[in-house]
């Protein structure tokens, strides 16, 4: 079975976060970088796969030069090679043109199963697997648990509300989006890392992939939240002053 696995390189959790200059990302000069965290589920998910069914697993990156470090990672926790989109410094914010610029690097490579973390870290869109299955024209599922082979296709669960699970029959080729904390994920071994840089890494320009045309999402303006403070008196009743005040707490501060 060939599997593909996108994956993102995004900023470290532990990571102190500044607004740049021109206030429209992050400052990143001096940020340490890692794997997107439901990326590093699908990864998993896809090498426990390979362990059971054979077959090779092939990460997929969209991102600038740097993120070739985020690469070998990958190639160290056991995928056998991978495809780099490289783009600008600034990579792009836009989950559309990233999943067309995706299906157009992985037609060639005609996979069983592609896998994708559920969102990213740093973004959060949650669009992008299922942009990029419409795009190939493939079945996909979201929210998944676990994987198994079943005959010609394979049986998904899925993670619904309120503890309900929902079990899919899928045929093949399909997408799936890994929820995070799946299973638990391993980590490089020496070995791993050693191997990891001979194995074969094809970059591709995304000049090369992208259409020409203007993008369907921007990002204006980014900024910290405003730390203030606010009171509220409520008068009347005291049995009145109490359901205003369970209303905002519920449907405003949203702790309820």
């Amino acid at each position: 079975m060939k599997i593909v696995v996108a994956i993102k390189q995004v900023p470290s959790r532990d990571s102190q976060l500044k607004v740049n200059s021109s206030g429209t990302w992050i400052e990143d000069a001096d940020l340490t970088w890692e794997i997107n965290e439901p990326d590093a589920y699908a990864l998993e998910a896809g090498l426990q796969l390979k362990e059971k069914l054979s077959g090779e697993v092939v990460v997929l990156c969209a991102g600038p030069e740097s993120a070739a470090q985020t690469i070998r990672e990958a190639l160290a926790k056991g995928a056998d090679r991978a495809i780099h989109i490289e783009t600008g410094k600034e990579g792009t914010a836009d989950p559309l043109v990233l999943a067309r610029m995706m299906a157009k690097a992985l037609v060639s490579e005609r996979a069983d199963l592609i896998l994708t973390g559920l969102q990213s870290d740093d973004l959060g869109y949650g669009q992008t697997g299922v942009i990029l299955a419409e795009a190939m024209g493939l079945p996909h599922a979201t929210i998944i648990m676990n994987v198994e082979a079943e005959g010609s296709g394979i049986k998904v669960k899925r993670e619904l509300e309120d503890g309900w699970f929902q079990y899919v029959e899928m045929p093949l080729p399909a997408l799936l989006t890994i929820q995070s904390g799946a299973t638990k994920l391993r980590y490089a071994t020496l070995m791993g890392i050693k191997k990891a840089k001979t194995k074969e890494v094809r970059i591709i320009a995304a000049s090369g992939l992208t259409e020409t045309g203007r993008p369907s999402i921007r990002i204006e303006r980014v900024y910290m939240p405003g730390k203030t403070k606010h009171s509220q008196i409520f008068d009347g009743p005291a049995k009145e002053a109490a359901a205003k005040l369970v209303e905002k707490l519920r449907f405003e501060a949203r702790v309820l």
